[in-house]
């Protein structure tokens, strides 16, 4: 029951919003909620109207090269960011939810400019100290959230990649960690790696 009220605590109610205060925007979104490994990762941007970057979509609308162009293009040209996760462990105490509310909250507290308001991808919020308003598809509708999730996407891309080299008979640098046929049949033939998600039912299956 404690866990259950620590974890509610880090999800926002969100109000009706009425008003706004001048100042910076933050755009925010994660990566990883659904993969059966692995941490759950977001990203803050703040852009610079002065250096606009073409081609901001939704991450996974774009090729993995154009990806890694933008996020090159993002980190030199918006005018803070920040990458933030929340570990295996984390998401096996609190779920996947309340460690993606948690992955957030860190990537905004690591901006070097704090926003006055958060536009988060998606229903729900994070309980954050300024200003912040859900959008649904805002990774495709908003730029500074289309280059939150670019930033998330490739992050956590590349931590899968790496792990590949690790446990190179689980296919992470192709599956990205998600439940695809080979995955669940890796996990059958060898069980599971300390970087699979306890919590997860396919995961939990072959323990």
């Amino acid at each position: 029951m404690k866990l259950k009220t620590k974890a509610l605590s880090l999800l926002a109610v969100q109000p009706h919003l009425v008003w706004d205060k001048p100042g910076l925007i933050a755009g925010v979104d994660e990566a990883g909620r659904g993969p059966l490994a692995g941490p759950v990762v977001a990203a803050a941007v703040i852009l610079n109207d002065l250096h606009p970057i073409k081609g901001l979509d939704d991450s996974k609308k774009l090729t993995a090269k154009r990806r890694e162009k933008l996020f090159d293009e993002i980190m030199a040209k918006a005018l803070c960011c920040s990458v933030a996760e929340a570990s295996i462990e984390e998401i096996d105490r609190l779920n996947i939810l309340q460690a993606t509310m948690l992955a957030m909250q860190r990537a905004v507290a690591g901006l070097r400019l704090p926003p006055t308001k958060v536009l988060v991808d998606g229903n729900r919020v994070p309980v954050l100290p300024m200003l912040a308003e859900a959008i649904v598809s805002g990774d495709a509708l908003v730029q500074s959230i289309s280059a939150a999730s670019i930033l998330a996407k490739v992050t956590r891309d590349r931590w899968c990649e790496k792990i590949d080299a690790e446990y190179p008979a689980y296919g992470f640098a192709k599956h990205k960690g998600y439940g695809t046929a080979q995955h669940l049949a890796a996990l059958k033939a060898h069980g599971a790696t300390p970087l699979h998600r306890r919590s997860f039912a396919p995961v939990r299956a072959v323990l």
